[in-house]
């Protein structure tokens, strides 16, 4: 309830500041930096892929970079081969997936964590290995988002509230063949 709140509040303030033209409200970059850091600090910290950016930025830039870009392909999963019990979901799930950090310079926020199925089955937990008897898909979450349009004076944008699916996790579903 407060998420909505406040991203009503950004609305309306959006609409009742900048520089009224024909296609509606107008900012030029200060004002874009003033709604961002507000916009990002309060409304979206509901969202796991709004949150996750800043915990991906930091896994990428330390020493866990390598590990992290050559697991790209579906593991095999052997529960005696796991050395450590993780409470990653998406490290311990018969359809694993990766998280990858989306940019939209347009969107706000700009960045989110995108979920990425590392199979195109999913894993058969007495083999651990991958069977296509099944299908790895993505879940998607609906997600609130600001997109900034450029207005006619071309210094100067506004911006349009838009609904956005977001990958969030990879659950596994019997093929569509089957039913």
């Amino acid at each position: 309830m407060n998420t909505i709140l406040v991203l009503l509040a950004v609305l309306f303030a959006c609409l009742t500041e900048g520089k009224l033209t024909r296609g509606g409200h107008c900012y030029d970059d200060n004002d874009l930096q003033t709604y961002k850091h507000f916009v990002g600090k309060h409304a979206w910290n509901n969202y796991p892929s709004f949150y996750m950016v800043k915990e991906l930025e930091q896994l990428e830039s330390g020493g866990n970079r390598q590990r992290q870009q050559t697991r790209h392909s579906c593991p095999n999963l052997v529960a005696s081969s796991i050395k450590q019990v993780t409470e990653d979901h998406n490290s311990r799930s018969i359809s694993p997936w990766r998280y990858r950090i989306d940019v939209d310079e347009n969107r706000l926020p700009m960045k989110l964590a995108f979920a990425e199925c590392l199979c195109s089955g999913c894993i058969d937990v007495r083999t651990g290995r991958e069977t296509d008897a099944v299908n790895s898909v993505i879940v998607n979450q609906t997600m609130m988002v600001l997109r900034r349009k450029q207005c006619s004076d071309q210094k100067t944008y506004a911006f349009q509230v838009e609904y956005i699916k977001v990958p969030v996790a990879c659950t596994c579903v019997l093929p569509k063949s089957h039913y």
